[in-house]
């Protein structure tokens, strides 16, 4: 079918990526059980789904929760979102033994979903800096920011960290000191880096512009699409490529190239082309 063709396409764009890059990614370390937490597994149906923040995960780790529960959950809406991420509530590769892993990345099917890497960003920002309630963030991330990005921050400022302004988030992405201090924050954190893509064989990569078809085609492949259909709803808040046009519009061309860099293999491997709105140096 048209629909296999095209997910044939999108392995082969990420198996050429892989090889093509894997002298810049001389690091073909082996994968350890902590490169595998974000990988949920279901056994019923045979799947491995690694889950991207910002990219529908809320919904599909609701979908795993009704196919892994059993019976206990069948309409996916109903699941509150903040269950839906608690992480007892859906089992990760990272808990099974070495030959347990190995059997289930060799048999099980297995997905990912990915979006547009810079929408994906402005998504994960809007998210964590600009909404009150993150707290959690503006304390962990945010008075990070402030007190290494900003000139002259008020002493309020450094305490709360929930004014981050895009320009300075990006700045501290690009600081070589964050990335040596620390792994980036999930919600940030490159596909590439979560999901292993070139050490993992992924059978099926969705993509979040095309969410619903490809989504819906997964569970038909696990055998479960006469009975579920991935939940749909039109979010008017979500971030849209106009939306992330503007916020790039003060950062500097310099600071542009270098955040590309970052998230260059994200935009290679799947596929993604450069956004006619960067000023690339």
């Amino acid at each position: 079918s048209n629909t296999a063709i095209l997910h044939q396409i999108r392995r082969d764009q990420v198996t050429d990526t892989c090889r093509a890059n894997s002298v810049s990614s001389r690091k073909r370390r082996v994968l350890t059980p902590n490169d595998l937490k974000h990988l949920v597994v279901d056994e019923d149906h045979e799947m491995i789904y690694c889950y991207v923040p910002k990219v529908a995960c809320t919904n599909w780790k609701r979908v795993m929760m009704v196919l892994t529960g059993r019976g206990k959950y069948s309409n996916p809406m109903e699941i509150p979102a903040n269950e839906a991420h608690v992480s007892s509530n859906l089992k990760t590769l990272n808990q099974y033994s070495i030959p347990e892993i190995n059997h289930r990345l060799k048999n099980y099917m297995k997905f990912l979903f990915v979006r547009e890497p810079f929408e994906r960003l402005v998504s994960a920002y809007r998210n964590k800096f600009t909404q009150k309630y993150n707290t959690s963030f503006h304390k962990r991330y945010g008075t990070k920011i402030v007190r290494r990005q900003r000139k002259n921050a008020t002493q309020e400022a450094l305490r709360k960290g929930d004014d981050v302004k895009f320009e300075e988030f990006v700045a501290y992405l690009i600081d070589p000191h964050t990335q040596r201090e620390e792994p980036f924050n999930e919600h940030w954190q490159t596909v590439y880096s979560l999901c292993h893509p070139c050490h993992i064989h992924y059978d099926l990569i969705g993509k979040y512009e095309t969410l619903e078809e490809d989504s819906n085609y997964v569970l038909q492949l696990a055998g479960v699409g006469n009975y579920l259909k991935f939940p749909t709803y039109a979010k008017s808040t979500r971030t849209t490529d106009e939306m992330t046009t503007e916020f790039f519009q003060n950062i500097s061309s310099l600071h542009q190239t270098q955040l590309y860099e970052v998230y260059k293999l994200d935009f290679l491997m799947f596929n993604y082309s450069v956004p006619s709105y960067l000023k690339l140096e």
